[in-house]
């Protein structure tokens, strides 16, 4: 076993894992984040994606041991408070979501994306960054409209025409 130690969400926290521990497996069943979902364990969906040391990651693909002393957000830690980040507003706003699992890496990708894109983003931009999250259910549509209207509602005028 390792003594692993990081910040997740902004508290520091620590945990013995074994040397092959997933941190998405860290973040779900140690430290109870279950926000944070598993659909492959192969990094090819995206629902585990998190965002550590303030970029975009899919957890399923770091070991708990190489985010020792790393920044972790991960989707429980996005809102400030009652208050939803604007990601999540957005896409409660325009149906990003059916189902649902697939939203909180989808909001954590697309927050990462809005961060990386200050000049603004396109449908064609969105559509292309988001090749690496799945939804099985929605089409997509209504998650790059959320995505591009919370990028307009954060940067005044960061989503533009294609």
């Amino acid at each position: 076993m390792t003594e692993v130690s990081m910040s997740v969400n902004g508290r520091k926290t620590s945990g013995a894992v074994e040397d092959r521990t997933l941190l998405s497996h860290f973040l779900r069943e140690t430290l109870g984040l279950t926000g944070t979902h598993v659909g492959c364990d192969t990094s090819q969906c995206g629902a585990c994606t998190i965002h550590m040391d303030g970029r975009s990651v899919k957890s399923c693909s770091i070991l708990a041991v190489q985010a020792d002393g790393s920044e972790i957000l991960t989707i429980e830690g996005l809102a400030e408070g009652d208050t939803l980040h604007p990601v999540q507003a957005a896409f409660k706003e325009h149906h990003g979501l059916q189902c649902g699992f697939c939203t909180p890496g989808m909001i954590m990708a697309a927050t990462d994306m809005i961060r990386r894109h200050p000049d603004g983003l396109t449908e064609a931009t969105v559509r292309e960054e988001l090749e690496g999250n799945i939804c099985r259910c929605t089409g997509y549509h209504n998650i790059v409209k959320a995505i591009l209207a919370a990028a307009e509602a954060m940067g005044d005028g960061r989503a533009r025409a294609a």
